[in-house]
């Protein structure tokens, strides 16, 4: 059994130095006696780690994910999922409530940097530890990411061979870029697309019927979250985004700082194997297959060699 000691408040750590004292002051000099000091960590107090969720199922998977590869490391977990956005479990991260957290990189820099300029996944991520309040830290961050992406149909991508955003510029046919309406204003959008890459389009607003419409061919690129298990049912391909047109936003574990070194080579690993197509295939084992979050999740890492 792994073990930690762990202050959340001052009282607790001057509740801990004094029961400490009384402790050493009752125990014997002799070193032969059982009860003299100098004993392992086995003999700490164990606490429980938090590990929170969003109230969002892909998040829960991932958070169960962490949660299991904990328990088989020996940690003792308590889970609190589907605590809401940022608002609500930021918090309970900054006083101690949840140890663990899966988020994203973007987002959580623009959480608290909401003028930061970085965009590249690298970028982002190296900005994190000066951007996050004391007391927490992130682990290594995953390929896998949810953010913003150009996306096209397998079809289309192979007839013009496309792999990243500026090859759309090979394409010999006009581009029809479909997304929600508030796309036409974000510098993501059709603007920024032209600003970037030099790549013109015109812009027609899908709502929710976005993908429907590019697996239709009403449109031909579409603005598609990368995480969205319709990737992979409908046979569709995220297009690289080199210069960093959209923030990028990977999954990354955010922790206390006070348990991340103990945690990190656990954490860090399940962060190694999750990639982008992992994340969708385990999305489309929710929403498709019906599967809970924990089948989802003893399943994965069994085929990682995580347990």
């Amino acid at each position: 059994m792994f073990t930690r000691k762990k202050s959340r408040t001052a009282g607790a750590l001057l509740a801990g130095t004094v029961a400490a004292l009384v402790l050493a002051g009752c125990s014997s000099s002799d070193p032969l006696d059982p009860g003299a000091g100098g004993g392992d960590d086995t003999d700490a107090p164990s606490d429980t780690i938090v590990v929170g969720s969003q109230a969002y199922y892909s998040n829960e998977i991932i958070a169960e994910i962490y949660a299991q590869a904990l328990e088989n490391a020996g940690f003792e977990v308590e889970r609190q999922f589907n605590i809401g956005q940022r608002d609500a479990y930021i918090p309970a991260l900054e006083n101690g409530e949840v140890d663990l957290f899966p988020e994203y990189s973007g987002n959580l820099l623009q959480f608290f940097d909401p003028e930061t300029t970085a965009r590249t996944s690298e970028d982002v991520y190296a900005a994190l530890p000066d951007a996050l309040p004391e007391g927490l830290v992130v682990l290594d961050q995953s390929t896998a990411s949810d953010q913003d992406s150009y996306t096209v149909t397998a079809a289309f991508a192979e007839q013009y061979d496309l792999a990243a955003i500026p090859d759309l510029a090979n394409v010999t046919e006009p581009l029809t870029l479909g997304g929600p309406p508030e796309l036409a204003e974000r510098p993501y959008g059709p603007t920024g697309l032209l600003e970037t890459y030099g790549i013109e389009v015109e812009f027609t607003p899908t709502g929710d019927t976005t993908v429907e419409d590019l697996v239709a061919g009403t449109v031909n690129v579409a603005n598609v979250f990368t995480a969205d298990p319709r990737i992979q049912t409908e046979d569709l391909v995220v297009l690289d985004d080199p210069e960093g047109l959209f923030l990028a936003s990977n999954v990354v574990p955010v922790a206390n700082a006070d348990i991340a070194d103990q945690i990190s080579e656990v954490i860090n690993a399940v962060s190694a194997a999750l990639t982008p197509e992992g994340l969708v295939a385990l999305n489309v084992q929710s929403t498709q297959d019906q599967l809970s979050a924990e089948d989802i999740a003893s399943q994965w890492l069994e085929e990682n060699g995580l347990v």
